[in-house]
């Protein structure tokens, strides 16, 4: 039974001034969801050679919009809004100055993913979500990036500034685990966000206004992908910060183990910078050696993840246990599967495990041959993304929105967040799986819908297609539905009390190292390992590049 002191302690609030920071990047994430997933459906549609966009609107327009918007606004903005909220609830309320920077850093990404956003939506700059080099968009669409990562580091700042702050005031002692979290994950997300600035300020920016005629495609795709693979890791570690402190909250349990969930976490500050060539196995200009050596840091990755899913299916075992659950699996009934906040991020996990066998597979040398460029790739991409990453998202979002809105989350609602989570699994099982499939028999990524030249490979194609646009539908659905339980939690739930669960951890656990918390010690390991997988190769890069290229428009 639960005492008085621990019921306050479960309904400490975020501060009503940080709230409202953060409500302001949760505003703009599901603003983009709805645009990006609507451009998602329409990209399907197409694909499936039953439907042609009007008004002269190009299909590689809408597959900027949908992959900008959902790959890096959603996620970018949905992050910072949680993170946000995270530290201000575990640390203390963020000083004037913290959030100053945060409202700062909230503006200049705002008003550079306007910028980007517009010249694509005009048709200025239908390069893609990647936007490699040689196709070149106009200036203004790279300068918009450019603000949206040094609006990052703004409000990064913040955040970071808090923990410092607690550190300064609690000597000696273990932060809180959920803002230990962010700042691993903006310490990741700065380093590798720097490959990203130096490719736009120095290479697209000019070649784009014309101060230099050509660009060096391999370095540019090589500083993409320098910041490309750990985007993926920054998207990644706030479920993870739900899974590890959140859930186990939820359920009734207790965190298994805080220093496994910080080495966890440091691990992958680690080994998922130095990793990018994975995603460039069949670049010429990249000596097979640098390749093998990224292949060896990419696998490693693999013990954080396992460390992730053993700690998780302990604390899910051990309070299954503590209800009654009895024999092999007897715990597994005893878990919440009625709470949205528990199910929709259950589901996200679970969709990991064949998301994780696939991304094993696209950085293996030999397998990756097969899969590279085909719609293998894309399928992969929706299921660590949009299902491990978004649901998990969708769940937190179902306590965090009334927690900062001062509202509950009715049954009706909870039962609705439940069916969505059911009806976006079943239309990325069928979306996601047909890509996978498709894949293997050779069908691109990034392509209209073409039978070329009545090729019978590409007629193989079709179904797979159409079978992808009746998954994009469901999806479409689980949009609108998730958009509607958004709207209610904003502005029509009951008003109420809702917490912001943050699990204890267990009394077995074992007491966490301090040594986790010496950033001297794994930044310099971080940054030896970059300048180690880096340096000799972009040396190479440099010394002997190619004459470089022109910029094109192909739309």
């Amino acid at each position: 039974m639960t005492t008085v002191a621990e019921r306050a302690k479960d309904l400490v609030k975020v501060d009503r001034r940080d709230g409202k920071l953060a409500l302001a990047h949760i505003y703009v994430a599901f603003i983009a969801l709805a645009i990006g997933g609507l451009c998602g459906l329409l990209q399907t549609l197409v694909r499936s050679g039953t439907f042609t966009l009007p008004w002269g609107i190009g299909y590689y327009q809408i597959l900027t919009v949908h992959g900008v918007l959902l790959g890096l606004v959603l996620t970018t903005y949905f992050i910072f809004g949680f993170q946000i909220a995270a530290v201000s609830r575990t640390s203390g309320t963020l000083t004037d100055k913290q959030r100053m920077l945060g409202w700062v850093g909230f503006w200049v990404m705002t008003i550079g993913t306007t910028a980007s956003a517009t010249m694509v939506l005009l048709n200025q700059a239908s390069v893609l979500y990647t936007f490699y080099a040689p196709l070149q968009a106009h200036w203004i669409f790279y300068a918009g990036l450019a603000l949206v990562i040094v609006g990052s580091w703004i409000g990064g700042a913040g955040q970071i500034g808090k923990y410092i702050e607690w550190r300064k005031a609690n000597p000696g002692q273990s932060s809180p685990l959920l803002t230990f979290m962010v700042v691993v994950n903006l310490s990741m997300w700065i380093v590798c966000s720097l490959g990203v600035a130096v490719e736009v300020l120095f290479q697209l920016l000019p070649w784009s206004l014309g101060w230099v005629d050509k660009v060096d495609v391999l370095l540019s795709r090589t500083l993409f992908w320098y910041f490309g693979h750990p985007l993926v890791y920054f998207w990644l570690l706030p479920a993870y910060m739900v899974w590890y402190v959140v859930i186990p909250k939820v359920i009734g349990g207790k965190i298994f183990s805080d220093a496994l969930a910080r080495l966890s976490f440091m691990l992958f500050l680690l080994f998922s910078i130095p990793v990018g060539f994975h995603h460039q196995l069949v670049e010429p200009g990249i000596s097979s050696f640098w390749k093998f050596l990224q292949v060896v840091l990419t696998l490693m990755v693999v013990i954080p993840s396992l460390l992730t899913a053993f700690s998780m299916f302990a604390t899910f075992e051990i309070r299954g246990r503590a209800l009654g659950g009895k024999g092999v699996l007897g715990w597994f009934k005893k878990l919440p599967w009625g709470d949205a906040r528990f199910l929709v991020p259950f589901i996200g996990m679970a969709a990991f495990i064949p998301a994780g066998a696939g991304g094993i597979i696209n950085a293996s040398h030999q397998m990756n041959q097969l899969v590279h460029n085909t719609i293998w790739v894309t399928g992969h991409f929706h299921l660590t993304v949009a299902t491990t990453v978004v649901l998990t998202f969708f769940g937190a979002a179902y306590w965090l929105i009334p927690h900062l809105t001062g509202r509950v989350l009715t049954k009706q609602m909870n039962k609705l967040a439940i069916i969505q989570a059911i009806v976006w699994a079943f239309g990325m099982s069928i979306m996601s799986g047909a890509m996978h499939i498709v894949g293997l028999f050779g069908a691109p990524r990034r392509s209209d819908f073409s039978t070329y030249g009545g090729s019978a490979q590409a007629a193989e194609w079709i179904p797979y297609q159409i079978a992808q646009a009746v998954g994009g539908t469901i999806l479409f659905i689980g949009i609108v539905l998730v958009l509607y339980i958004v709207a209610n939690l904003l502005w029509f739930a009951p008003k109420g009390e809702t917490e912001f669960p943050v699990g204890e951890v267990s009394e077995n656990a074992e007491k966490t190292p301090m040594a986790l918390e010496n950033w001297k010690i794994w930044l310099t390991i971080c940054i030896a390992l970059i300048l180690f997988a880096y340096t000799v190769p972009v040396i190479d890069m440099i010394q002997n590049a190619p004459p470089g290229s022109k910029g094109f428009k192909l739309w």
